[in-house]
């Protein structure tokens, strides 16, 4: 992004790190991965594509970007975005709940959020990532804000979002 310095070295290298630790423990455990990206633009899945052999562990990734996406691809219903709005904890979960009826037995994580630089509200301002995480357990939500530009946001959230997955949030 212009006016933005790119990737720093450190953070490209703990995302690379982060997804070897998830490739390492979905081999250890036969587990199975899912993503569904909004502001993070498919960043998560391309760190675990990025590992040869992913396709053994790395389910999909489905980008919905625009509402549109995340009700026709996720199933999302269109009220609960125009209540809730689109970044927020209801949509995460809905995105994570869709995703997991279609990859069923993967560990999946949703994220929406705003990057920014513009888009942010008092109700959810820039920087401020929804997580939902589901398994063989309850699904988990958790909020997250970080601080930076839009490329420092979106790296973040991916690291976070990774991570989540590893441990088996």
């Amino acid at each position: 992004m212009a006016g933005e310095p790119a990737l720093n070295i450190a953070t490209a290298a703990r995302l690379r790190r982060a997804a070897r630790t998830l490739a390492d423990r979905c081999r250890e455990r036969g587990l199975r991965v899912a993503v569904a990206e909004s502001c993070t633009g498919g960043w998560i899945a391309k760190c675990c594509t990025d590992l040869p052999g992913s396709s053994a562990w790395f389910e999909r990734g489905v980008v919905a970007y625009s509402n549109a996406a995340k009700t026709g691809l996720l199933g999302v219903d269109p009220a609960l975005i125009a209540h809730a709005g689109a970044a927020s904890r209801e949509v995460a979960e809905a995105m994570a709940a869709g995703l997991a009826a279609q990859a069923a037995g993967a560990r999946t994580c949703a994220v929406s959020g705003v990057a920014g630089p513009g888009g942010g509200s008092a109700r959810t301002p820039v920087g401020r990532v929804w997580f939902a995480f589901a398994g063989a357990g309850p699904a988990r939500s958790e909020r997250r804000d970080f601080a930076g530009g839009r490329e420092a946001v979106r790296a973040a959230a991916a690291l976070h979002a990774l991570q989540g997955l590893a441990r088996g949030d």
